[in-house]
């Protein structure tokens, strides 16, 4: 069965046994595992390291927020993400970010505190 639209243009990917697919299907068929979804993420974050430790200068504080990410996206992404520990070591991250940090220890710590809460976000 061919589906058009008001113009005649094919319609790809929209028909399921004949009805119209709910947006709320579509949603849930596009979400990803947390396994795909780490190592997306992890991919991006190792670019931005390397490139950023390359550059070096004011760049190696966008290196540090980004490789401490690193070691999380690869558990994450291997299927060994433990939801309790990692919520544990999200509070205990939050907790600790204070202006008395450097610059260094802050972006470090910042990085940690994203990478547990994206990765725990998606894995609701």
């Amino acid at each position: 069965m061919i589906i058009q639209d008001h113009v005649g243009k094919q319609i790809i990917g929209l028909v399921k046994l004949g009805n119209m697919i709910k947006l709320l299907d579509i949603l849930k068929e596009a979400k990803q595992s947390i396994e795909d979804f780490a190592g997306t993420r992890l991919k991006g974050a190792e670019k931005i390291a390397n490139t950023t430790l390359k550059a070096g200068g004011l760049s190696l504080l966008t290196y540090k927020h980004y490789k401490v990410k690193l070691p999380y996206y690869k558990k994450a992404a291997a299927g060994k993400l433990d939801k309790d520990a990692a919520k544990k070591e999200f509070e205990e991250t939050l907790k600790s970010i204070s202006l008395g940090m450097t610059q260094s220890q802050f972006q470090t710590e910042v990085g940690r505190l994203e990478v547990l809460g994206e990765l725990l976000i998606e894995n609701k």
